[in-house]
């Protein structure tokens, strides 16, 4: 097996950048919406302009997929955090401190 053919699709051509954009931000959509139906927000990591802005489009899409507004809040410099309204503060389960 010649190197970089993981890499290739069956017609053995590299994806397009536009492609595989195309198929992360479906992917974001797909993974972040379902952790927010689930617990109301996620956690996602930002480390450069297009890391976020990545989530504040996805966040965009799901606003208008389920008609319920998705905020975008910037945790710190690497990791922001999508939510619910209603959901801004409130700590995840794995955040909680045993007592």
């Amino acid at each position: 097996m010649p190197a970089g053919d993981h890499l290739t699709n069956p017609v053995g051509r590299v994806p397009s950048r536009p492609a595989l954009s195309s198929r992360f931000r479906a992917v974001l959509f797909s993974e972040l919406g379902d952790r927010i139906a689930d617990r109301g927000r996620v956690r996602f990591p930002a480390y450069t302009p297009e890391g976020r802005r990545r989530p504040v489009t996805v966040a965009q899409r799901l606003t208008a997929y389920w008609g319920q507004q998705v905020f975008v809040e910037a945790e710190d410099l690497c990791r922001v955090r999508l939510c619910l309204a209603g959901r801004e503060t409130l700590p995840e389960p794995s955040e909680a401190r045993p007592r």
